[in-house]
């Protein structure tokens, strides 16, 4: 469920006293959550820190927790993923967050309808009235665009916010569990934007292979793919990608005359050379593993193929962590 506008404060200076439409993807029903003239917008500090914003113990409903201004819609089907970074305008700069998200470029249902001052007024109020905070409204220089925008794997998709040429207000409702709302907009004479992030941490859904299922992938498929885990953007094994290599050991060791190639691989994000680079290396650490763990190295060889080949969307996370692997091939 959605917190839903046409219920909040402002119902009567928005002169929104219709019911949200029914049956669409973009108007679900509302929370009974209502603003009251006796509650206060809190203030952002001039520069922001997330520990001065208050906490908000309004109950919002579920994620994304607004419905659409009424007479707006999605332009096109909104984005939403469980998790995944996007980029928010704080202090003119773009800042990463991670956690879930939704957005859409927005519109009005019935043609010469929009209305740039209603869709920033309605979200405003609306949000803070949920106890949100504003914390930026302004745009963005060339500067940091061109800083910030290698990294920002979805600009182009609806909903993006991040162009210099936008003015982007950005709030916050922040929670006592830390699953702190992120909301921005932006809009033009024509259309809007709209973002909404909820922090979450990541939850792994790899597994570790065990020696057994990797000698049956390499006799049944010819290879066995792992996600062995190095520190951030190093060749240096971690502890659980030490347990990852203890596995193979016993694989090959099980196997005398098995031989095997170790091609590394890596996602999209950042420079393809250094990405080459990395995934030699990182290929080339778990031969090194594998030899001081006592296997032949003539029955090792290792190689790189930075983000080539990859074997999920390069367009999310969970994508993403998918193609930084190790695959073993049966030679």
């Amino acid at each position: 469920m959605f917190f839903g506008i046409s219920y909040l404060a402002f119902v009567c200076a928005c002169n929104n006293k219709g019911k949200q439409q029914a049956g669409t993807a973009d108007s679900i029903p509302k929370t009974d959550v209502i603003a009251t003239t006796e509650d206060k917008p809190a203030t952002a500090p001039a520069v922001f820190n997330v520990d001065a914003i208050p906490v908000s113990e309004k109950e919002l409903g579920a994620f994304p927790f607004f419905t659409l201004p009424e007479g707006l819609e999605a332009m096109n089907k909104p984005v939403e993923r469980k998790f995944d970074r996007l980029f928010f305008a704080i202090d003119g700069k773009m800042v990463p967050l991670e956690g879930r998200i939704w957005k859409s470029n927005i519109s009005e249902i019935k043609q010469g309808e929009w209305s740039l001052p209603f869709f920033e007024k309605s979200y405003d109020e609306a949000i803070k009235a949920a106890g949100g905070v504003k914390i930026f409204d302004g745009s963005i220089s060339k500067e940091e665009y061109d800083r910030y925008s290698p990294a920002a794997s979805y600009l182009g998709e609806d909903g993006s916010i991040g162009y210099t040429e936008d003015q982007i207000k950005t709030y916050i409702i922040r929670r006592a569990n830390g699953s702190n709302i992120y909301i921005q907009l932006s809009g033009t004479s024509a259309q809007g934007k709209l973002n909404i992030l909820q922090q979450e941490g990541f939850k792994q859904t790899i597994t570790l292979l065990k020696a057994d299922e990797i000698t049956k992938d390499l006799n049944e498929k010819g290879k066995a793919i792992l996600y062995i885990n190095f520190d951030t953007d190093k060749s240096t094994l971690k502890p659980e990608g030490n347990d990852a290599v203890a596995e193979i050991t016993k694989a090959l060791k099980a196997t005398p005359g098995l031989k095997v190639a170790i091609n590394g691989y890596t996602d999209n994000t950042g420079n393809d050379a250094h990405n080459l680079q990395l995934s030699k290396d990182r290929a080339r650490a778990v031969l090194e593993a594998l030899s001081s763990s006592g296997i032949d190295r003539s029955r090792l060889s290792s190689e790189g193929f930075g983000s080539a080949q990859p074997i999920a969307d390069n367009g999310s996370e969970e994508g993403k962590a998918k193609n930084r692997r190790v695959e073993l091939i049966k030679k």
